[in-house]
């Protein structure tokens, strides 16, 4: 795999997305752009969730990368640039629309510059830059977005990010439905109370084992710092957690802190007003989901008998686990899963953040055509706002390239 985003020449009279970028920017500046660039989405088939085991909306992104590429080049004065955008992943729907926008600020800013950086520094800028709207990210998503490569799907890993090739099976693809719920991450605390809830989960396990938790704040830091198996992590998370929800009180007392450390060092600004905090439910997910990544993976690389089967069981876990022990998941979308299992997948499970957005549903290649047709009758047809929006909410997903810039031939 190239080391930086590829440099495409392209004919743009023969693509009509690229001609009507064309169209609209010489009609806004006057003059002809000088090159193009595309950034994916990207779909989670199964994942370690980012608020524990690794670690968004749009305002003023572009301005924000620049700020970041400076950072990087030393401070190096950047050139101005005129921008026209344009894109086609349905946003707020778990498919990293933002993302896709971010890292094409980031490429967008390089190229304008003449500037080149490798597509693992290009994703942690971009990780950085989508901090500064408050959200508690990670790095999978713009990881994804420029280290993807078409026909595989991308095992993701980090503290060194690197990517690995994963052969999907023969014989299924991958559906992507829309519950048409829409959850923008930015306006909301959802998504940063998970993350405050793994942390503190953190520094209780690391000090019932001894451990100095003042420098751990990712459950994947504990597991290190012990040599523990996911299945000796599972264990201590009973051991140590338990089920019913923390108090601010209580957490104080178990980690020797004050009230204005809890809040200054635990929490983020949007999560000030929490009470109360779900420690053995989100550490138990994190855990779990992590053993069915590998799982999943060790699956596809052995290729054994009933190798669908299994890896959709794994896919219907994830789900039960995300919407019973992280409770990101919402009814609708729910209902969505469950449908794609009665019309003949045979896994289905939120991808994404949660909270809406997508699922994503592993159905056998002989079954697509009737699951397309029965998903839409049950889950679409019947309601005119989903109706509206079936043609971008229910299609077949297939491992695509990541981010590159296309040049006029």
């Amino acid at each position: 795999m190239a080391s930086i985003p590829p440099k495409l020449k392209t004919a743009v009279i023969s693509n009509e997305r690229l001609q009507n970028l064309k169209n609209t920017f010489e009609t806004k500046y006057g003059e002809s752009p000088l090159f193009y660039v595309c950034a994916p989405g990207r779909v989670n088939l199964i994942e370690y969730p980012r608020s524990g085991l690794q670690e968004q909306f749009r305002d003023n992104y572009t301005g924000q990368h620049k700020s970041s590429v400076q950072e990087k080049l030393g401070g190096a004065r950047l050139s101005g640039m005129s921008c026209v955008v344009d894109g086609t992943i349905p946003p707020s729907s778990g498919l990293s629309s933002s993302s896709a926008l971010v890292c094409c600020a980031g490429l967008v800013t390089m190229e304008a510059n003449q500037k080149s950086l490798s597509k693992v520094a290009l994703a942690e800028i971009c990780t950085k830059s989508e901090r500064y709207i408050g959200t508690e990210g990670g790095g999978m998503d713009q990881s994804i977005s420029f280290l993807a490569e078409r026909g595989t799907a991308k095992l993701i890993e980090f503290q060194p990010l690197r990517a690995t090739d994963v052969k999907l099976p023969d014989g299924a693809v991958f559906v992507i439905s829309n519950c048409c719920v829409e959850m923008n991450k930015a306006a909301s605390s959802h998504f940063n109370i998970r993350v405050a809830e793994c942390r503190i989960a953190t520094k209780m396990l690391a000090q019932a084992r001894g451990l100095d938790s003042s420098r751990l704040l990712k459950l994947v830091q504990v597991q290190t710092e012990l040599e523990a198996s996911l299945e000796e992590m599972l264990a201590l998370v009973d051991e140590v957690l338990h089920p019913e929800p923390y108090s601010r009180e209580e957490i104080c007392k178990k980690l020797g802190v004050t009230a204005e450390q809890f809040t200054s060092e635990l929490l983020s600004a949007n999560t000030q007003h929490v009470t109360h905090f779900k420690l053995h439910q989100r550490a138990k997910h994190v855990y779990g989901e992590a053993s069915r990544v590998q799982a999943f993976k060790s699956a596809c690389d052995s290729e054994p008998a009933q190798c669908v089967r299994l890896l959709g069981d794994l896919m219907n876990q994830s789900h039960a686990s995300c919407r019973d022990l992280y409770e990101c998941s919402c009814p609708e979308l729910d209902t969505l899963v469950d449908t794609c299992l009665r019309s003949g997948a045979v896994g289905s499970r939120l991808t994404g953040a949660g909270w809406g957005g997508c699922a994503v549903s592993m159905v056998p290649v002989e079954k697509v055509e009737a699951f397309l047709r029965t998903v839409s009758e049950a889950f679409y047809l019947h309601d005119p706002r989903r109706a509206a929006m079936e043609k971008q909410s229910l299609f077949v997903s297939k491992p695509g390239g990541g981010a590159a810039v296309f040049l006029t031939e």
